[in-house]
Order: C-alpha cells, then structure tokens, then sequence
C-alpha cells in the first residue's frame, strides 16, 4: 500500500513537472515570436538575452534576480496556501502593500527599538498587518458566505487607496515626492556575499516555504485545512470548525504576502512606498507563481526564480533596441501561459490515459 501510494505522489509530481515544462515552452515560443515580429535582425540576440536573465551581468545580475524573486515567492506561497485550502486569495497585493506600509512605517518611526532588532519588528510588523487585512475576506467567507474572490479584491482597492493617505500622513517627504527613508537598523542585514547586495530576505523567504511545507503536509492543522477546503460540509460532519478554519487559512495567507511587502521595502535597494492608483504587481505575479508551482511551497520557490529570472532578463533587451512596451509585453507573455500549466497537466494526463486504454486493447 505505502509502495503504490508513494508511486502515485511520484507520478503527479511528474505530471506537475512536465506540464509545468509544457507552459513555459509555449511561453517562449510566443516570446520568440513577439521578438521577430517586432525586430527580426535581433530577434535571436533578444531571445538568448531573455533565456540568460539575472545570469547576465553576473553577480550584479543574480542580485537582482533575489531582489525581484523574493517578494513574489512569498506572494505566490500565499495564494498557493489558499489555494490548497479551497480559496482564492486574489488579496494578496492589498496584504502586501499594507504589510509593506506597515514595516517602513516601523522603520521610519520606531527609533525607540534597539539597532539589533528594529528590522526584525518592522518584519513582525508587516506579518501581523498583512495577517489582520487577510482576515477581512475570511470573516466575510465565514459568516456571511461572501465570495472571497469579491471581498478580497475589494479590499486591495481599499488597502491601495489607504496606504496611500497614511503614507502622505506619516511617512512622507514633501521635497523628494516619496517617503521617508527607513533607518539603516531596520534594513534587513546583508548575507556578505562580495560584490553583490543580497541579504537575508531569501533566507527568510526559504525558511517560510519550508514551515509553509510542514504546516500543509505534516501537521493535524494543516490536514483540518486542506479538508476544510475540499469539502466544508463534509469536514464540519466530522466534527472541523470550518469557520475558524476559513478565517484561519486567509489570516496565515496574509501573513505570508505581508511578509513579502516587508522584505522589498525592507531590502535597502531603494525602494520607496509611492503615492501611486495602482495595485501592486506582486500580488498579481503570485498567481502566476503559484499557478507555476502548482501550489506545492518547493515548486513556488523554484517558480519565483524563473519568472525573475526572465523579468532581469527582459530589463536587458534595451540593449538590443526594443521598447520597453514590448519588452513588459514578452515578460507577461511567458508568465500568462504560466496559467496554462493546468490545462497542460490535463491534456498529458488524458494522453496518457487513452494510451493505456490503447495497450489494453
């Protein structure tokens, strides 16, 4: 028994990997396409540009690629925990600009904090708020039975439009039109690795993926939650809360994409909260993440790395002439088809299923 149930987890590994494959493959095609139609004499040059991404420019080129993949992986591991829960979590940029206003907000004001631990409070900071705004579709869902889909991107209007009033209220530098710099204590530290700028955020972002791992796969809660998901009805008969659960898997969802809004603005490279009418990309990049990584915590990590791999490696088709229109165009291009790793995995396991009925026969 154990012998055949471990052979089925191989076999729908595989399936996710080559259907995975299969996505990214099309996407590239595509890519390539674009690339020719739009300049042909570079179309080749382009595309190998595209294909070496943060492996360019060396070290400099795998810093950036960190610095673009750790967000999103926390992102897609929030809406890949959802989705392993039975929601969606289509909140995630609401929880992570709202994580984010959080930490710089610590990081601005809270002087009073000893050097030695002010990052790791403005991170706890981001955690809890990202955490209590995931909370908002999840009571909803729970007691009122609200499509968390509807709530949750409701609440990434809100969470835009109020971060940002407060930013212009508490964090803002009227001279420079951008917020405050965060204190050199609450930068996160860097890692020491000569000649680049990473530092522990990917650390962090591993770790999560690991307990995010446990928690689903190894724990009481994590099994209450996926059958919670999979049928509420049937989990309360067998005696599961299913409303704490609900509220519960979007508190812990928010908790990781706040995360992630306090590890980019925490980084130290730069980036400022802007006033902007803009939901932030990140959330909507995690669910290319996690549709990438088929919602399993290992396969968002790897996910991350890709799609930032390519984002590092479309920043540099400038180099080759083309327009940064086309160039946002071939990075949303391979990450779209990223969404068809599903219908991928669908279509090579109906292949394989007529093939066998085929041998029978």
């Amino acid at each position: 028994m154990d012998k055949k149930v471990k052979k089925q987890k191989n076999y729908k590994g595989l399936m996710s990997f080559s259907s995975s494959l299969f996505a990214i493959l099309a996407g590239f095609v595509f890519a390539f396409i674009v690339l020719f139609v739009s300049e042909p004499t570079e179309a080749v040059n382009g595309f190998i540009t595209i294909l070496k991404g943060g492996f360019t420019d060396g070290l400099t080129g795998v810093s950036r690629l960190i610095y673009f993949a750790t967000p999103i992986i926390m992102t897609g591991l929030s809406i890949a925990f959802a989705f392993k829960t039975g929601l969606f979590n289509i909140g995630a940029s609401g929880q992570f600009i709202i994580g984010a206003y959080a930490a710089v907000h610590i990081g601005v004001r809270w002087t009073f904090l000893p050097d030695s631990v002010h990052w790791i409070v403005a991170l706890i900071g981001a955690g809890i708020a990202g955490a209590l705004w995931g909370a908002i579709p999840g009571i909803l869902k729970a007691f009122a039975n609200v499509n968390e889909v509807i709530a949750s991107i409701m609440t990434n209007y809100i969470g835009t439009y109020l971060v940002n009033i407060l930013v212009v209220k508490n964090v803002f530098d009227q001279l420079r039109n951008q917020s405050l710099d965060v204190e050199t204590s609450a930068i996160i530290p860097q890692i020491g690795i000569p000649g680049t700028d990473i530092n522990y955020s990917i650390i962090i972002a591993i770790v999560f993926v690991i307990l995010t791992y446990i928690l689903l796969e190894k724990t009481t809660i994590g099994y209450e939650l996926k059958a919670c998901g999979q049928n509420r009805f049937a989990s309360k008969y067998a005696g599961i809360n299913e409303k704490k659960n609900i509220i519960l898997a979007m508190v812990i969802a928010g908790l990781l994409s706040g995360i992630g809004g306090g590890l980019m603005y925490l980084y130290g490279a730069g980036k400022y909260i802007q006033v902007l009418d803009i939901i932030a990309p990140e959330g909507f990049s995690g669910i290319s993440v996690a549709l990438f990584g088929q919602s399993n915590p290992i396969g968002v990590l790897l996910a991350g790395l890709f799609i930032a791999h390519i984002e590092v490696g479309g920043t540099n088709l400038q180099l080759h002439g083309y327009a940064p229109e086309i160039i946002d165009m071939i990075v949303a291009s391979i990450i779209y088809f990223g969404a068809f790793s599903l219908l991928f995995k669908n279509l090579i396991s109906k292949f394989i299923k007529k093939s066998k009925k085929g041998e029978k026969n």
